[in-house]
């Protein structure tokens, strides 16, 4: 199974972002985003270091909340 995490970005470098979720800051290619408009504040969903897809905010929080309560059950305290 893939998996890929939301992650707004904070900075861009040519085709190199720096992301921050949940206090995980990464750098990400936006090679694989190359047609699309990104801009600083922009919510990316990240796999293996890059960028795969735009999201929207609400699907970024929404994406988190159901990993928090995956966390949350797979480790007894839901």
């Amino acid at each position: 199974m893939c998996l890929a995490v939301p992650m707004q970005i904070t900075q861009i470098e040519g085709y190199n972002a720096h992301c921050a979720s949940h206090g995980i800051q990464r750098d990400v290619s936006l090679f694989l985003l190359d047609d699309e408009t990104i801009n600083v504040g922009d919510y990316l969903l990240i796999h293996v270091g890059y960028a795969i897809q735009k999201i929207s905010e609400e699907e970024a929080l929404s994406t988190w909340e159901l990993l928090d309560q995956m966390l949350a059950e797979e480790t007894g305290s839901a």
